[in-house]
């Protein structure tokens, strides 16, 4: 601790003016919360690669900071009156990073691909009976049964994001890694200057058409770039990343440390705030197609083994108002979340119970693969404590400490833990993406098709469906309680509580999209 408070107070000594403010450069150096590995956005539900995706790509619909979504790439649609066929109706004018016009026939290619990986695209998939482009600026979706979510599918913010590439590019197989990266955003990437652990760097994309009507608000909304060249610097170390923030050598950092934030709210050329308020769900993923997590009765066995207080103190300090211990399957405080089995995680921990129950569950002393990460403050926390805890409780734990982008890279992997695979590991979701069934990507129970760890779970399947069939709130939210009892009885995950983050950015920034990072909508002083 006084080590960074040391770096902070010598970076602050003598501050600098921050690039941002000087006429003639408008550059803003923003500190992100991982390095980027995963460039395409289908590829990966990693949140940095969401982040990235945003930055170069649009969407159809663009969801506002109230997570409605909006019209973004269109200027309009229609529905038929039984609500089985929409018409899409792209803006004049659109153009990729390459100079090509967008056509109704690349948003096809491209949403054909995303309907291939993303859980809420697999449900808006199986609802449709034919996707086509009857011209160059229409987009047609006959459904075989109504799907009144398609605009916040086609225009949700996160993991995976639908975002519109070129038919060439989105001819790739949904299980490839796309690298070349053209989109039609307001920025474009610049791939000769991305250096992986050190620096992504975005310009200014001259032909961008923005929309012309309504209010920016968080993705939605007319993105008119004021900044000519985003660089993200890649600073794992939060006491460099603070004390850059400090000398005005970085103008934002995404993600800074609890124990640093007091320092850093003293500091009058800085700004902090909570953009995102439904924050991010962190969870405990099993590989359900290994032993001996295969078996179920050794995923409920160490549902007493976790505490969900323990595990956000150690990730997000003494400050309760930024985090929540009493989470199930839903994000706290919103339409689906119940308290029904909640005791599980909430009740008194008993290891030596939880030891009894891994034996007669068939466990005799294998080694366990966790997956822990190494770079990013608040991950490397909750690794930390889940290792000890798992520790504990009697498991021959091989915790292998990586870097973020590495364990991005190897939960995909299906080989057994001895030739690369693994056993559990940490990760999380936001909020938003947390909210129903509908988007709830960790919930899902169908097998190969699943998240990484590929639960299969026919229950959850079944009452997903009906969730998406019910005719009414009251039945969905009845629905979403027996997912809730279905986690806690089949434990596709083990929900490690809800973090809310801060972000840092130097005065010299004078909007910051609430929702999260918007480099479009940013505005210097």
């Amino acid at each position: 601790m006084m080590h960074r408070r040391h770096l902070l107070a010598a970076g602050a000594a003598g501050l600098a003016a921050p690039r941002l403010a000087r006429a003639n450069a408008r550059v803003l150096r923003f500190v992100p919360q991982a390095d980027l590995a995963i460039l395409d956005p289908i590829a990966t539900t990693a949140y940095i690669t969401s982040l990235h995706a945003q930055t170069i790509f649009e969407t159809l619909f663009a969801v506002d900071a109230d997570l409605q979504p909006r019209h973004q790439m269109l200027a309009g649609h229609t529905v038929s009156p039984d609500g089985r066929d929409w018409r899409l109706t792209l803006r004049e004018g659109l153009r990729f990073h390459d100079g090509e016009p967008v056509l109704a026939r690349d948003c096809v290619a491209s949403l054909r691909r995303w309907g291939q990986r993303d859980t809420l695209g697999l449900a808006l998939f199986a609802a449709t009976e034919e996707l086509s482009a009857p011209d160059d600026r229409t987009i047609r979706f006959r459904l075989k049964r109504p799907f009144p979510l398609l605009p916040y599918a086609l225009g949700k913010a996160n993991a995976n994001l639908p975002a519109i590439m070129p038919a060439r590019i989105a001819a790739a197989a949904p299980t490839a890694r796309v690298t070349e990266m053209v989109g039609s955003g307001a920025y474009r990437f610049k791939a000769d200057e991305w250096r992986q652990g050190d620096r992504v760097v975005y310009e200014r994309f001259a032909g961008y058409v923005p929309r012309t009507d309504g209010t920016t608000s968080y993705l939605a909304g007319p993105r008119t770039a004021a900044i000519d060249r985003v660089e993200w610097r890649i600073m794992p170390d939060p006491a460099t990343a603070a004390a850059a923030l400090a000398a005005g050598e970085i103008d934002w950092w995404e993600r800074p440390t609890p124990d640093l934030m007091p320092l850093l709210r003293r500091n009058r050329a800085i700004r902090t705030a909570v953009l995102d308020p439904l924050g991010a769900l962190q969870f405990l993923r099993f590989n359900h197609t290994v032993a001996p997590f295969d078996n179920v009765a050794m995923r409920r066995a160490l549902l007493g083994a976790i505490s969900q207080t323990d595990t956000m103190t150690a990730a997000g300090g003494t400050d309760t108002a930024m985090w929540n211990d009493r989470c199930g399957a839903f994000t706290p405080g919103t339409t689906f979340a119940t308290e029904a089995g909640l005791e599980v995680m909430t009740g008194p921990r008993d290891l030596g119970r939880v030891k009894r129950d891994l034996a007669a569950a068939g466990y005799n002393g294998e080694r366990i693969v966790f997956l822990g990460v190494a770079d990013v403050s608040e991950l490397q926390a909750i690794s930390q404590v889940t290792a000890d805890a798992l520790t504990r409780a009697g498991l021959n734990l091989d915790h292998q400490v990586l870097d973020w982008g590495t364990v991005v890279q190897r939960r995909a992997s299906r080989e057994s833990p001895d030739k690369g695979g693994w056993h559990i590991m940490h990760s999380g979701f936001g909020g938003a993406d947390m909210l129903n069934p509908a988007t709830n990507v960790p919930l899902r129970g169908n097998g190969a098709k699943a998240w990484f760890g590929w639960p299969d779970i026919p229950r959850l399947e079944e009452l997903r469906d009906a969730w998406m069939a019910a005719a009414d709130i009251d039945q969905q939210k009845a629905i979403a309680t027996q997912m809730q009892l279905t986690l806690w009885d089949q434990v596709p995950f083990i929900p490690l509580g809800l973090i809310r983050r801060p972000t840092a950015w130097r005065t010299s920034l004078a909007q910051v999209s609430t929702g999260g990072p918007v480099f479009s909508s940013v505005r210097p002083a």
